[in-house]
């Protein structure tokens, strides 16, 4: 239990409660217990100064009962709501022993539980014969937990036995048996079948509260065993929440409401007949606050109206406390209605702590509310005048005064020290002027007084020229892409700051965005914005609003965007034949410049995007809403979109139409590029480009290749299926080798065969070469490529082609042999060839049979490698017409061919072609102009082939008669200058390279 304050009134929790017996212990605040007994209640403190209340000793006949705390302070008194106090317990069972109960097989029975005295709720179970063998419930047994009974349906053989009740305080958790009772079978015959009879039911009615789980018991005896069965006799289903025992005996509704209320009925049924009872479930809740009254602090004289309101079933009554006694309502300025307090002309009598009561027959609940009466004088030190009130001339103004004061007195004005009478005073005691003028500024006093004393506060009011917008309202007409410039010009008083905001239709403008189309232009004193490539979007009400201290003002612009035409509308497509479709739409907006035309675009599958297509008419004007598009391939998907345009341009395209397929016709497109030849022996091979599927002109597309031999009159045909087919193969041991023949591939589909393409000519497979190259020689070239001349074989015969020659060679090491191909010559290259190999090469001709014979084989060695030393310390010097070059002699290795000379290579630096100079020396003068930047490299050159390269050389563009020097040494390059009045060269030579 805890109490809390606010405006020092008096709140608290008070529990209703049942506890064991001899404990009791309640928490509340500096409190007096209302009860009859006191001889054994203690109240004491706690650490937080809340009373306790404490019983010893409890007496179950005594201390039971409705406890309530009255709780006071120095600002009233207030009662807490009642708690009832219950005490558990539970006694023994007075008698020791219960006679027999003796029932025929097959006849029900019910066993008396009979529990003892008790306080508290109680639960039920049955030990059969001994302990732990408790009665397990089924359909045929049933322990009630309202009487604690057990029933038993239909009695078996198997039930003779002693049963005990056990009876457990849910409170307590004490726990009683009962004496033995014996079931006995009776000997003279069993119990015939007979109609349900229910012995367990509940009330015909029964109120439940709101929120409680409400259980219901229904049980039957009968033979045989009758089946338990529930329902609402209205009809209406169960709700989810409701369960049924696994037995059907219980009815289980949580959480009852509103909707859960009405007639219930449990049926018992079995092969004898059945009967049934009903029970009324009627829906209450205790009352339940809503609104509920709040401290207030009122002036003498004021009124008062609190309102108290409350849910409840049934409707709530209301009643009001004062200081924890009923309130009297007499008096006609104090009246209850409906539970709203109303108290006019306050007093200081009417101080106090109120609490609202709210009640029906199932409980009550309280709010509680402080009421304090103030009587002061005329006080300002809270409320001051402002010092300084700025108004506009022409305009209103209001001074509020606004003193803390109770009672409410009297307000008057003054000017510097004349009284104002003929004045707009406000109730509240304000001071309104209207139509301001230069005469009205001055100094105000308000004065108020009451029973109690009088107060005064002044304040100065400025007046101010008014702020006027001379910028004219007005429409703008502007196209998409131009900036505009909207004016808002001011005049006002040179004293106040002026702040421009701007809205678009009725938005505020962030001037502070990066991607932002706007931008402040103005001044200080004026508020002109920029508008930048302006957009469609950009059309609406522009407002710019002026304020300043004292006043505001706002002037609007209607800005019209004229742009490029919105997507058209609706497109529809109907009318479709093999290659034609109808194409109708709907006109979007043209944003303010009339339509001039449209166009019609389309997409198919196999297109590069939407393409133009044709239409009839050929040109749509502005009221053309529909054509007919022409030149569509047969059998294929289309897509239409149309686009609109004006004086502005070419707008955005409408949404594709939905897809739509033209219908197929025969095929007109025969395939192209067809040819063919080769192949394996007695084989006539066709070849051509299949036919594009958007050219196939409908479904089933397929070819019908046709041939026969140069002489022969009567064509042969094959049909191929498939679409994607660009062979055709037609074998027979009879064609000739590189024999002629007419060829022509046609078209066909479902709907019939089309046209053949044109006729041309193609040979049947021909013969391999029979015979080898003669007159084989090989000759080395370097260390990696060998020559290989030969004497060629006739290029055509009637059976047979020559189209090349391949070249088989290995190493003597090896017996991999490396083939390639050199074409229809008499003399090839053989590169990339290893140094000082001996190589076996052989040669053999091939056409598109295959390859003929091996030549005879060919030996030879390659030479040696070129050396692997590239030329050093490269010196070059230039003048302006010639570039000297020297450099160290190349030595070759052991293993290397021998230098027989150099290659100089050199090109300008802007170009691509490379000239090259051959000289046996190491030296080298070149005629070369040097007003051009050159790229030099220098290669030792040997039998082997060429050596390794010189680092590149850059010889920069050459201004006047400056001599350059240029050591390349060790991947280092040293550079002298030096400068001479005549032609001459001279040689500067670095000591680091001697």
């Amino acid at each position: 239990m805890h109490y809390t304050t606010q405006y020092n009134a008096l709140h608290y929790t008070i529990q209703h409660t049942t506890i064991p017996y001899n404990t009791l212990h309640y928490n509340t605040l500096q409190c007096t217990a209302i009860h009859n007994t006191t001889h054994h209640i203690t109240l004491h403190y706690n650490t937080l100064q809340y009373r306790n209340l404490r019983i010893s000793q409890l007496n179950k006949e005594e201390d039971v009962g409705i406890y309530q705390c009255l709780a006071s302070n120095s600002f009233g008194t207030i009662l807490s709501r009642e708690a009832s106090l219950h005490i558990a317990y539970l006694e023994d069972f007075k008698t020791q022993r219960r006679s027999p109960v003796r029932v025929r097989e097959g006849q029900g029975v019910v066993l008396l539980c009979g529990p003892p005295p008790h306080m508290g709720e109680l639960t039920f179970s049955w030990i059969f014969n001994e302990y732990p063998s408790f009665v397990k419930q089924d359909t045929r047994r049933f322990v009630s937990q309202k009487t604690g009974n057990l029933y038993i349906a239909k009695v078996e053989p198997s039930d003779v036995g002693n049963y005990t009740c056990v009876v457990t305080n849910m409170v307590t958790k004490s726990r009683v048996q009962g004496p033995p009772t014996s079931l006995v079978l009776r000997s003279d015959g069993n119990m015939g079948e007979y109609e349900p009879k229910i012995e367990v039911q509940f009330p015909e009615a029964l109120s439940v509260a709101k929120g409680l789980t409400i259980k219901l018991e229904c049980f039957a005896l009968g033979n045989p065993v009758p089946a338990i069965s529930w329902r609402r006799v209205d009809g209406a289903p169960f709700s989810r929440k409701v369960d049924v025992s696994s037995a059907s005996s219980v009815l289980e509704i949580p959480y009852f409401q509103q909707e859960d209320a009405g007639q219930y009925e449990c049926i018992a049924e079995n092969s004898r007949g059945k009967n049934s009872v009903k029970g009324k479930l009627s829906f209450y809740a205790p009352p339940h606050l809503l609104e509920t009254p709040q401290d207030t602090q009122k002036a003498i004289d004021d009124s008062l109206l609190w309102e108290c309101k409350a849910s409840g079933k049934p409707k709530p009554s209301y009643k009001w406390l004062k200081n924890g006694e009923p309130l009297e309502t007499f008096e006609d300025r104090i009246q209850v209605i409906n539970g709203a307090l109303s108290i006019s002309t306050l007093t200081l009598s009417d101080t106090g702590m109120y609490q609202c009561v709210a009640e029906n027959r199932y409980g009550r609940v309280f709010a509680n509310a402080e009421l304090r009466i103030i009587a002061v004088a005329p006080d300002f030190s809270d409320s001051m005048l402002k010092a300084q009130t700025l108004a506009r001339q022409g305009g209103d103004v209001l001074i509020e005064c606004r003193p803390r004061m109770s009672p409410r007195g009297m307000i008057s004005w003054r000017k510097g020290k004349e009284a104002l009478r003929e004045i707009s005073v406000l109730d509240n005691g304000s001071l309104r002027i209207s139509n301001i003028t230069k005469l009205d500024a001055g100094l105000y006093t308000c004065v108020a007084r009451n029973q109690f004393g009088v107060a005064s506060s002044a304040g100065a009011l400025v007046v101010k020229e008014p702020t006027i917008i001379t910028t004219k309202a007005a429409q703008l007409d502007v196209t998409v892409g131009e900036s505009v410039v909207l004016p808002c010009q001011v005049s006002r008083d040179p004293s106040l700051d002026v702040r421009f905001t701007w809205f678009f239709n009725e938005q505020l403008i962030n001037f502070g965005n990066q991607d932002s189309y706007f931008e402040k232009v103005g001044g200080r004193f004026a508020g002109d914005i920029m508008i930048r490539n302006i957009q469609l979007r950009h059309a609406g009400r522009y407002t710019c609003a002026v304020q300043t201290n004292v006043d505001s003002a706002s002037i609007a612009t209607d800005v019209v965007v004229r742009g490029a035409p919105g997507p058209p509308l609706d497109i529809q497509v109907d009318h479709v034949t093999e290659s034609t479709a109808f194409v109708s739409w709907s006109p979007g907006p043209d944003n303010h410049s009339p339509i001039s035309k449209y166009a019609v675009q389309a997409r198919t599958p196999f297109s590069l995007g939407w393409q133009a297509v044709q239409t009839v008419p050929e040109i749509l004007g502005r009221n053309q809403l529909a054509a007919r598009v022409t030149d569509l391939s047969p059998w294929v998907e289309y897509e239409f979109r149309v686009l609109a345009t004006n004086a502005i341009g070419t707008g955005e395209p409408s949404k594709p139409s939905r897809k739509i397929r033209t219908k197929d016709t025969l095929p007109r497109i025969t395939p192209a590029r067809v040819g063919g030849g080769g192949g394996s022996r007695s084989e006539l091979v066709i070849t051509w480009e299949p036919v594009p599927e958007e050219m196939q002109s409908g479904p089933g597309f397929g070819y019908v290749v046709a041939f026969r031999p140069h002489g022969a009159q009567s064509w042969m045909q094959a049909a191929v299926t498939s679409p994607d087919a660009s062979r055709y193969i037609f074998k027979n041991e009879s064609i000739p080798p590189f024999s002629p023949f007419y060829v022509k591939v046609g078209v066909y589909n479902n709907r019939g065969e089309g046209p053949f393409g044109p006729v041309t000519t193609i040979y049947s497979a021909e013969e391999e070469p029979s015979r080898a190259p003669s007159r084989v020689r090989a000759k080395s070239l370097s260390a990696s490529e060998v020559e290989l001349s030969w004497k060629p074989l006739p290029w055509s015969t009637s059976k047979r082609r020559i189209m090349g020659y391949e070249v088989r060679r290995r190493p003597y090491s090896s017996f991999e042999e490396c083939p390639s191909t050199v074409g229809n010559k008499t003399v090839a290259v053989i590169r990339g060839l290893d140094s000082r190999t001996a190589y076996h090469i052989t040669l053999r001709a091939y056409n598109s049979a295959g390859t003929g014979p091996d030549s005879a084989v060919v030996n030879i060695t390659t030479k040696r490698p070129p050396p692997s030393r590239a030329p050093a310390k490269v010196m070059w010097n230039a003048t302006n017409s010639k570039i000297i070059l020297k450099w160290d002699q190349v030595k070759a290795l052991e293993n290397e061919s021998e230098v027989m000379g150099y290659k100089v290579f050199y090109k300008q630096s802007r170009h691509n072609r490379q000239s090259v100079v051959e000289t046996n020396r190491t030296s080298l003068e070149l005629a070369l102009p040097v007003d051009e930047d050159y790229i030099i490299q220098i290669k030792a050159v040997s039998e082997g082939g060429e050596g390794r390269s010189s680092r590149l050389i850059t010889i920069p563009r050459i201004a006047g008669v400056s001599l350059f020097l240029n050591y390349i040494c060790n991947n280092h390059i040293l550079t002298s200058t030096m400068r001479s009045k005549d032609s001459g060269r001279k040689i500067i030579k670095d000591p680091s390279l001697m």
